[in-house]
């Protein structure tokens, strides 16, 4: 047998955190198994349904590195087909047309909430004959649910898990307009597609049993299942808006890596030992669902941002900086030509040391491509005292008759200057930081130095010495 999993959203909002986890749950299972991983768009409801949300689905997958592995599959092409099982289930007498109006299922409600007992359909055109139907009368297509026994699922993650028939209903599987229900239209589509294991959010528990009726009514044999603890905010509680950033566009724009959002979503609910930092290929041969919890996850946005810090520092320079220059152009003040790149690249190896996010890294980096006069922020004003700006102009002089304008000569000019103005190092490294770059922040001040080049810094030490 080979594994085929799928990954069946609804495109009718963003990229929620959970569903990116099952989509990642399920490429990683597939390839931990040689199988195959399928996309399916479940776009029934068309009014909901938006070709924007399609492409924000997409543009999420494809920046978390989640391929499907054959053409995705539209939901709404194969209606007919859906249509197609309920006639057939219609004709063998395992489904029955119903005539209730909307009135006497109101009424039905009513009378079962009033006796204490749940509000489900009572099987009246169950067993009726179907010469009692009236006249050119609207109807919908109900599947027969077995009424004795029960229904007994082997859940990969759950365990054994039963529902007494009893509990269910005739659930309609076909609307009076025709057109197939949820229930219906899953089960075709991953009977169809060879789905073999079914990964996803436990909340989808309860459509598991009403799933399987249609399984065993059509003689098809039923995917394994294996239903995902939810995530909740990191009280407890369903996650929400309240607790931060809920969606996959949500997390790259506050400067996310997509490897670091993989690796927390592995470890949100699956362990493996000790392992935190997982590359990609060491995921696929370490993922399977026994490795998967049963309770609830909570969401820890300090976690993740530590491990993000994580995969920041081990980043390639060339694709940092690209991120950083095109953060940058929406920066007001900052120029983003050849010569801010350079500098950026160069000074990436610090500067990466010391950002968490790509919002972080480029903020770190913006003074790298402002003009003369520099934005100074509180603790930098404070560094730059009359007496500090008078002793930049005299190190300005010094800096000025570097040759070369190297590492080496930078951090013994420094050395030379400190010593010869009985300074400590510090005293002067400082308040040149703050008058380069201001900040009091940045990597180290030779690195900084260099990356801005002898002009641009004699010129941000002569404006700032001159006021």
């Amino acid at each position: 047998m080979t594994v085929r999993t799928r990954f069946a959203p609804s495109p009718t909002g963003l990229l929620h955190i959970g569903n990116a986890r099952a989509a990642l749950f399920n490429f990683l299972y597939a390839r931990h198994h040689g199988g195959k991983f399928l996309l399916r768009i479940e776009d029934t409801d068309r009014e909901r349904s938006t070709q924007k949300a399609v492409d924000v689905l997409f543009d999420g997958l494809a920046w978390m590195g989640i391929q499907s592995d054959e053409e995705p599959v539209f939901q709404s092409t194969r209606q007919a087909r859906h249509a197609e099982v309920a006639h057939e289930l219609l004709e063998r007498g395992l489904a029955y047309r119903c005539y209730c109006t909307a009135e006497e299922l109101r009424e039905m409600r009513e009378t079962a909430m009033a006796e204490g007992r749940p509000p489900r359909y009572n099987g009246m055109w169950r067993d009726r004959d179907p010469s009692e139907a009236p006249k050119d009368a609207p109807y919908t297509v109900r599947i027969k649910a077995p009424r004795e026994g029960e229904t007994v699922l082997h859940d990969l993650v759950q365990g054994e898990v039963r529902v007494a028939n009893a509990e269910m209903d005739d659930m309609i599987i076909l609307r009076a307009d025709g057109t197939p229900v949820y229930q219906l239209a899953v089960v075709v589509d991953d009977h169809d597609m060879d789905i073999t294991h079914v990964i996803r959010g436990d909340d989808h528990l309860t459509n598991t049993f009403r799933q399987a009726m249609i399984y065993r009514a059509m003689g098809w044999d039923l995917p394994k299942f294996a239903h995902l603890p939810l995530i909740h905010g990191p009280d407890g509680a369903k996650l929400s808006k309240r607790h931060g950033a809920q969606s996959v566009v949500e997390f790259r724009e506050m400067g996310y890596l997509p490897e670091a959002l993989n690796n927390y979503l592995l470890r949100l609910g699956w362990g493996h030992g000790d392992a935190e930092i997982l590359s990609r290929e060491e995921q696929i041969k370490l993922f399977d669902l026994d490795g998967v919890g049963r309770s609830p996850s909570r969401m820890d946005y300090a976690k993740l941002l530590h491990i993000n810090g994580v995969w920041m520092r081990q980043a390639d320079d060339t694709r940092l900086t690209n991120d950083v220059m095109e953060r940058l152009s929406h920066m007001e003040g900052v120029d983003t030509g050849d010569a801010t790149r350079a500098r950026v690249l160069r000074l990436m190896p610090g500067l990466k040391e010391r950002a968490k996010t790509l919002v972080e890294l480029a903020e770190n980096a913006a003074f790298l491509g402002r003009s003369i006069p520099l934005p100074f922020d509180a603790k930098a004003q404070k560094l730059l005292t009359p007496e500090n700006r008078a002793m930049l102009a005299r190190l300005g002089t010094a800096l000025a008759a570097l040759d070369p304008f190297d590492g080496p000569g930078i951090d013994a000019a420094l050395r030379k200057f400190a010593e010869e103005n009985e300074l400590k190092l510090g005293k002067v490294a400082q308040p040149l930081r703050a008058a380069v770059t201001g900040s009091s922040m940045s990597p180290g001040i030779d690195d900084t130095l260099l990356a801005l080049g002898r002009d641009e810094v004699l010129a941000r030490i002569k404006a700032v010495a001159d006021e």
